[in-house]
């Protein structure tokens, strides 16, 4: 064809085709009929296209593909294509020419394609040949082909939530097919990768599940009191599997189920000693959940029997606890704290801080004889703390609590207190007197309690032929009395036990039976004498409880009731905002200064009444326990004169040597201050004593010549009594440090012969709460003055009383001489004038000495013997004698030279005044103190003219 082509070409050139000659315009018309003749076809193109371009590319991929024929070929020009046309306004497109001979072409993008401006192009594209030559306009055009672009999409973005946040609030224990949908959405153009193909939840181990769609639902029934919120990430993932962006937050809050119950309460409540009445629960309501309750009762349980003996009282010892509570006198206590007096309960089980014993059904103890009198009359009271439980086997044995049987021989049981089948029984045989006739001997009680392994308080007063039981508080008549023969003399020995019985005849060798099997505490026998109702109440009563804050403001229509220990309180009431009212003014007291700290449980239940229905609401029952907090101890601190001297007169007097004449009793407690919890500052306190020993160093007292005295007025008046023995003193009783120094100011030691004796020793301790708490030991140290004879011959200097620590100087000269008068030269009068001066001067400087003795005891020992003088005024009487013709007994402050003619000096220690007189000194300066000392020392110094004779 090409060949073909080349063969018109000199045809064409000699037609003149193509030459520049002619006219301008379309050539002359030979021209234009010489073209038309040439250029006979239109070019041709397919009539639609289908093209695809990748955005952000500019190549578009035609099928079929752009190629554009004309029959003119090879007519140069005619046959040619030059150009492809695009029909249309700011496409961006453009057609080129690759080759004008094959007619290929090429459609191609002028700018960047998005795809999510404009997802497809339609337009019209001519296909235009090259005319009849190279200048010939008349160029001929196909037709109107149409194009149809689609632009591909590429995955440029990624999934985007809608909301940045989403919520949802569930019920708990259901299970929701949706609880929400979160959407994401993708800003690409193509459904590939416009559409969201999957959800996935970020957050492990949570109960929710997602689907395709967005919904999110829960796995399992959730629980508002496991988790009141969930939180969990969710993605999005387009079709393309691009992730999302950002994962998005969905917050599930779950909402409990309306349940009937108490509401905004603690279950710990925290109680610091000495803080009073303390609130339990002062925000506690009550939720009915819309229920129609008529009336409602609560119960509110103070649970305090794992605490002592059934709940924090005094642990104070028996007999003060009896003293507190206003018993009368005479109590015998048969289970004591183990010591030298009250040896036998030393081989028992017991808890020393509550002073309880246990007995496991093997030990029993023997109460020595003259402890308990033989004959407890038609009255006496017997009163206890038993814990019990019930006995082991179908049959059980008698479990001895308080036993007088026969010591050897016989095996009669006197009276017996035991325990049998959980019952009670007291049995008392009375002695054979008057009518020989059945008599009221067995006494049963049967009660509950006795065998609920808790503690209760037993009294039995016994007034024959009535015995009446009191158990907490609550009076018990015998269920069963049964009588039995009195019991003959006979001259064989009892024997009183605890924890089992005595069998001292009918068996080979004497031994314990019937053994005890629980805990006692406070076992006592009162002879002669019944406890009323007031008292029992007050020894069984306990010191924490419930209270009532203001129960005036509790409102109308509440009832309430407290049992007798007030650890169980009722209350009751129509109208559910007074009920939550009433419930939050009930409060926990305990008014021992040093409570026993610890759990106690707490427990409320409550009974609702409904308006008419069948089924009311149930309420569940609120447990929670009081914690209280350890007390800080206090230290318990005796502080006063630890060494002092007396002259021996004062020792042999009526009134003795006071003991503890500044004693003074300090408690004090740590506190750590807020800005430096590590430092403690020390604030003193106040509190009772139950009790002061005082002991006897270095050997127990002689009573042959010594003794420890106090008058019992001193104890009666601030309700103290003593015990007094060769070992000491002790004084005991509940009562306030204040007190116990008082009586302690006025203990007196006496001694008959203390020539012999240098110093006495003692040691006082003190105690709060039966020992729990103990004062530091303070030692006391008391020495004697001995008193020196001198004979008037000899020099005035040698008249000084040498201290304790210096060895005595004995003179022969006996008492008269000392004290006989004479009269001497004048010459001798101004000596005697002179040295009375020196004495002066002299004796004030022994009084210092004397004071500082106990600190320089060595060292003023060595001094004392280099010291030229060293004078003791303490047992020092200077009496003068004046001439016979003073007839008066002075003259105030007028003295003549002739009264000072005559002066005698006496030092004789058996003058009855001198004696008076240095003890009414002593007790003076014992009331001054320190200070008061040195001037009964100058007291001293002044004349004794009580002797002279007139």
């Amino acid at each position: 064809m090409l060949t073909g082509r080349l063969c018109w070409v000199p045809l064409l050139l000699a037609l003149g085709v193509g030459s520049g000659s002619g006219g301008g315009g379309g050539g002359s018309p030979q021209r234009r009929l010489l073209a038309a003749k040439v250029n006979k076809h239109k070019p041709w193109i397919e009539t639609s296209y289908h093209g695809v371009i990748t955005e952000n590319n500019d190549t578009v991929i035609l099928d079929p593909p752009l190629v554009a024929l004309d029959k003119d070929a090879p007519v140069p020009f005619a046959g040619e294509i030059c150009a492809f046309k695009i029909h249309g306004q700011e496409l961006p497109f453009e057609a080129v020419v690759l080759n004008k001979t094959s007619g290929e072409g090429r459609l191609r993008a002028k700018s960047p394609i998005d795809c999510e401006l404009q997802k497809e192009y339609t337009f019209i594209i001519q296909a235009y040949d090259c005319g009849a030559g190279p200048r010939e306009t008349a160029w001929k055009k196909s037709h109107k082909a149409v194009v149809h672009i689609q632009v591909k999409d590429v995955n440029e973005f990624a999934p985007a939530f809608k909301e940045p946040a989403y919520r949802a609030v569930v019920t708990e224990g259901k299970i929701y097919d949706s609880i929400l949908q979160v959407e994401a959405v993708d800003e690409d153009c193509s459904p590939q990768y416009s559409q969201i193909c999957n959800y996935e939840i970020v957050t492990t181990d949570v109960p929710f599940a997602i689907d395709r769609n967005g919904n999110i639902r829960n796995t399992e029934k959730l629980s508002y009191d496991k988790q009141h919120q969930y939180e969990i990430l969710v993605t999005a993932y387009d079709c393309g599997q691009k992730p999302a962006a950002q994962d998005t937050l969905v917050q599930v809050d779950v909402k409990p189920v309306c349940k009937p119950g108490w509401q905004d309460w603690t279950k710990r409540i925290e109680y610091q000693p000495g803080s009073g009445s303390v609130p339990l629960f002062p925000d506690i309501h009550l939720e009915t959940c819309d229920g129609a309750v008529s009336s409602i009762q609560i119960t509110t349980e103070l649970q305090t029997n794992y605490i002592g003996k059934g709940c924090d009282r005094e642990t104070y010892s028996e007999k003060s606890l009896q003293k507190l509570c206003g018993a009368s006198s005479g109590i015998i206590d048969l289970l004591p704290s183990p010591s030298a007096a009250t040896n036998w309960t030393a081989g028992l089980l017991v808890d020393s801080s509550e002073m309880i014993f246990k007995f496991d059904g093997r030990q029993g103890a023997k109460i020595p004889d003259g402890v308990v009198p033989k004959n407890l009359t038609d009255q006496f009271t017997i009163t206890m703390w038993m814990k019990h439980g019930p006995s082991p086997g179908l049959r059980a044995e008698k479990e001895t609590i308080l036993c007088n049987s026969d010591k050897t021989e016989m095996n009669r049981h006197h009276y017996a207190l035991y325990v049998h089948n959980c019952r009670l029984v007291f049995l008392l045989r009375k002695d054979f007197d008057q009518a020989d006739t059945f008599r009221p001997a067995e006494f049963h009680w049967k009660l509950d309690q006795i065998c609920d392994k808790e503690w209760h308080y037993y009294v039995i007063n016994v007034e024959f032929p009535v015995v009446t039981l009191y158990m907490d508080g609550a009076t018990y008549e015998p269920y069963l009395v049964t009588n039995d023969w009195p019991i003959h003399p006979s001259h064989i020995a009892m024997q009183l036990t605890v924890g089992a019985c005595w069998q001292g005849g009918e068996v080979t060798k004497p031994r314990f039976a019937q053994f005890f099997h629980g805990s006692l505490a406070s076992l006592t026998i009162r002879p002669g004498k019944m406890d009323s109702q007031k008292v029992i109440s007050c020894l069984q009563a306990c010191k924490e409880g419930l209270d009532i804050n203001s129960l005036e403001s509790l409102g109308q229509g509440i009832k309430y009731h407290f049992n007798p220990s007030q650890s169980v309180l009722v209350m009751e009431g129509d109208d559910i905002g007074n009920i939550n009212h009433a419930l939050q003014k009930v409060s926990y007291i305990n008014s021992r200064q040093f409570p026993t700290a610890g759990v106690r449980r707490l427990k409320v239940s409550s009974k609702v009444q409904c308006f008419g229905e069948d089924v009311c609401i149930s309420i569940p029952d609120v447990d929670a326990y009081v914690m209280v907090l350890q007390a800080i101890e206090p230290q318990i601190t005796l502080r006063g004169t630890d060494r002092f001297w007396r002259p021996a007169a004062q020792f042999e007097s009526a009134r003795g040597v006071i003991l503890f004449p500044d004693i003074k009793i300090v408690s004090t407690i740590a506190k750590a201050e807020a800005p430096a919890p590590r430092s403690a500052v020390l604030e003193e306190m106040l509190h009772n004593l139950d009790f002061c020993d005082i002991l006897v160093l270095g050997g127990d007292l002689d009573p042959r010549q010594e003794c420890l005295e106090l008058n019992h007025s001193e104890l009666h008046q601030r309700h103290l009594d003593a015990t007094n023995s060769t070992a000491g003193y002790s004084i005991y009783g509940v009562g306030s440090m204040s007190r116990y120094e008082q009586v302690l100011h006025h203990i007196r030691y006496r001694n008959w012969r203390p020539a012999a004796l240098e110093a006495r020793r003692f040691r006082i301790k003190c105690s709060e709460l039966n020992g729990r708490y103990t004062s530091n030991e303070f030692n006391v140290e008391v020495g004697v003055l001995h008193e020196v004879r001198v004979s008037d011959k000899e020099h005035v200097s040698h008249l000084i009383v040498q201290p304790p620590f210096l060895q005595s100087v004995h003179h022969p000269e006996s008492q008269s001489s000392i004290q006989r008068s004479s009269v001497v030269p004048s010459i001798a009068t101004v000596v005697i004038i002179i040295s009375v001066c020196m004495l002066v001067f002299v004796v004030a400087m022994g009084v210092y000495r004397v004071r500082i003795a106990h600190q320089h005891f060595t060292q003023e020992a060595e001094a004392a013997k280099e010291a030229e003088m060293d004078w003791d005024d303490s047992a020092l009487t200077i009496t003068v004698n004046p001439m016979e013709k003073h007839g008066a007994p002075g003259r105030g402050d007028e003295e003549t030279e002739e009264e000072e003619e005559e002066v005698e000096e006496d030092v004789s220690s058996g003058s009855s005044d001198s004696d008076d007189s240095d003890e009414e000194e002593e007790e003076e300066g014992v009331g001054r103190g320190r200070r008061g000392q040195s001037g009964a020392r100058q007291a001293q110094l002044e004349w004794d003219d009580s002797t002279l004779p007139y």
